[in-house]
């Protein structure tokens, strides 16, 4: 199938349309009209620096239904037992920039570029991205980034400098996310580590139908 080149228009193409491995598109903007467009959908930003803006649908999905939400014992008695303290949007421009360096200190590269920064600390001012954030003794630990839409939260990226911070802020947003209403955690990928949490693959048209389901329209007219 051909990859679909993006043009002014905030526009995608039928996401069933993405390539095996999940590529669907390239070009376009990070503008917040063009990612709220995207995620509404199911689709998303990642791409090296030196390359333009590509768009994927991945096929299956992981997804965390906070229902199922599992906590492992040892990470149950960590968090009974230990000074970790959660906070939700303290700080979200150190989240997503901690995000970056500790993966590209580890020499695993990253997507999250300063465009992408950029682009996401705009939908964090406009009120459609979040951040946990983990502390120990006021410093930052850890913590995690996500697009919110209605009753689905978009995991972007988590982070960690002390052992189990992420995961701590992952229990956070859970807990936030059942306070909130929030129906689906869109995972992105399949890890191990997020399947040990309860975590489990669903059909990419399974996925998108969830989304109709508990995202409502978006007015654009009002960004």
């Amino acid at each position: 199938m051909p990859i679909f080149q993006l043009n002014e228009q905030n526009t995608f193409p039928n996401p069933e349309l993405a390539e095996k491995n999940g590529l669907l598109a390239i070009g376009g903007d990070l503008s917040v009209k063009r990612l709220l467009s995207a995620y509404s959908q199911g689709i998303f930003p990642w791409y090296s620096e030196e390359e333009p803006p590509l768009w994927w649908f991945t096929d299956p999905r992981l997804v965390i239904f906070p229902d199922e939400f599992h906590i492992p014992k040892r990470l149950a008695r960590t968090l009974r037992n230990s000074d970790f303290q959660t906070t939700l949007n303290h700080d979200f421009k150190r989240v997503i920039q901690s995000c970056a360096e500790i993966r590209t200190k580890s020499g695993e590269g990253t997507w999250i570029n300063p465009d992408m920064q950029e682009a996401y600390l705009a939908l964090h001012n406009a009120g459609y991205a979040h951040s946990l954030e983990c502390w120990v003794n006021d410093e930052l630990a850890g913590g995690l980034y996500g697009v919110q839409l209605d009753n689905v939260f978009f995991g972007e990226s988590m982070f960690t400098r002390i052992t189990n911070a992420s995961k701590v802020a992952l229990v956070a947003l859970v807990t936030y996310a059942r306070k909130q209403g929030i129906e689906l955690i869109d995972c992105q990928m399949t890890t191990q580590h997020l399947l040990n949490f309860g975590a489990r693959e669903i059909k990419g048209h399974q996925f998108r139908s969830l989304l109709e389901k508990h995202i409502k329209q978006i007015n654009y007219k009002k960004l």
